[in-house]
């Protein structure tokens, strides 16, 4: 059995009754086994002294694309559909195994500095083992599956699949991954959006989706354009559709929501489907805002995600947090979308919407210790006397204060330095994995400066 005991600090549960202790957690191999005021224990593995510091529940990001991960900085300044079209759909064609597995690495890394420990991620439509790979031996809790796309001829031929073969493949992913390291991985059904999906593989994925029980993971009113789209070929709007089909249901998560109109808010409400709501992708696309203060007002499941870095340009849980806060005030007022109901979504809310609210989300006796240290001794977020702690994380913190990340009881972030991932390599990899996938593609170049500043790092 491996112990370790944190010792001295703040420590923000999040348990029912919102509990704030100042003491100490003990973590027997998994799950926490204390959570009280000066623990003494015998045979500890390792002590971390957290005076002055805070232990936070890990951050539970409910829509990622980690295979998008490499793309950062190579489509902005897009709206949606041109950016998939343009940019993101043909990079996508263009990864390879290698490209797919360090793209994956890349965004861990910087998940895991910045304080998430679990997220639902969407891959592309090739190589999505490479990227499971990659989850798998950094320790990062996921649910994850390649994504699914079977209509459209304005997508790269490469990622036109054929139905029959695109469930197949999800279904060998599925029986490789689903429920590996004792449920650390499990796998999730992706198919794109409605626009490129057709309703023969979406009613496949529905009923393969109760079949093995696992989540369904999609996209959903991001975009008027796309809502355009939908109602054209389909008659009906996207939620309105999927609902008509059988897959509005607890296992559904929603990415986006940003264009929901009253009957489907009603849908999601009654079919207890999930929201992630991604106000940095939102806004940076030039979506829109979702109406979240509405939809938490009707009793809706929402909690938060980065999106790809490819549309936000990181994946920083504390940046959404603010936004999600923030971008609601000017037309809602000032308490609107306060602190704690923000950190709740961040945390509690997100393992609520992937199903892990007993397992996750909060500091609790029984629970998955997957958690994060804060040091706030900083300038940005001092004076702390007096200020709560949790609007001083929402509002003041960022991903430079996490100091450790533990998940699943493992040390993945040990002092600021990652254990699990390979930094130097991971950097050098993503740098020499985009120039392979930008060669491939005629329209999208790079300069001669950009290729030559790319050196191998010194691992002696």
């Amino acid at each position: 059995m491996t112990k370790i005991l944190i010792k001295n600090a703040e420590i923000i549960t999040m348990n029912p009754q919102d509990d704030i202790i100042y003491g100490d957690l003990l973590i027997e191999n998994d799950h926490i086994a204390k959570v009280d005021q000066n623990i003494e224990e015998n045979n500890i593995d390792k002590v971390i002294d957290a005076r002055n510091k805070t232990i936070i529940p890990g951050f539970v990001q409910t829509h990622i694309h980690l295979c998008q991960s490499l793309f950062r900085g190579q489509a902005d300044d897009l709206e949606l559909m041109d950016w998939l079209q343009k940019k993101i759909w043909p990079l996508e064609a263009s990864h390879d195994e290698e490209s797919s597995y360090y793209s994956a690495m890349l965004g861990i890394g910087e998940l895991i500095q910045s304080g998430t420990t679990t997220v639902i991620d969407m891959e592309t439509v090739h190589h999505a083992d490479f990227a499971f790979q990659a989850i798998a031996q950094s320790g990062m809790r996921a649910f994850s599956g390649k994504v699914m796309m079977d209509k459209g001829n304005e997508v790269p031929k490469r990622l036109q699949e054929k139905t029959e073969k695109s469930l197949q493949q999800s279904v060998d992913l599925l029986e490789k991954w689903n429920d590996y390291d004792n449920g650390r991985i499990q796998y999730a059904f992706c198919p794109r959006f409605v626009v490129s999906c057709t309703e023969d593989l979406l009613t496949n994925v529905r009923d393969l989706s109760a079949h093995y029980n696992v989540k369904v993971h999609t996209h959903a009113a991001e975009n008027r354009g796309e809502i355009e789209i939908v109602e054209k070929e389909r008659g009906m709007r996207n939620v309105v559709y999927l609902d008509h089909i059988g897959l509005a249901n607890p296992r559904l998560i929603l990415a986006h929501c940003v264009w929901l109109n009253e009957e489907e808010k009603e849908i999601i409400k009654g079919r207890g489907v999930k929201v992630s709501h991604c106000p940095g992708s939102n806004l940076k696309l030039a979506s829109g805002i979702a109406e979240v203060p509405d939809m938490l007002a009707k009793d809706m499941m929402i909690s938060l995600g980065a999106d790809g870095a490819a549309c936000n340009n990181n994946l920083d849980m504390f940046n959404e947090m603010r936004l999600a806060a923030l971008i609601q005030k000017p037309q809602h007022g000032p308490t609107a979308m306060d602190a704690k109901s923000i950190f709740r979504m961040a945390t509690i809310g997100g393992a609520t919407a992937v199903g892990l609210e007993d397992e996750i989300g909060s500091l609790e006796v029984g629970k998955k210790a997957d958690l994060s240290i804060l040091n706030l001794n900083d300038f940005h977020v001092y004076p702390s006397f007096g200020v709560d702690p949790i609007s001083r994380i929402v509002y003041s913190a960022t991903r430079a204060d996490v100091e450790t990340t533990i998940i699943n009881g493992r040390v993945v972030l040990d002092n600021r330095k990652l254990t699990t991932i390979d930094k130097d390599l991971v950097l050098y990899e993503s740098n020499k994995s985009i120039q392979r996938l930008l060669k491939r593609l005629p329209n999208i170049q790079y300069s001669e400066t950009e290729k030559s500043n790319v050196t191998k790092p010194n691992f002696g």
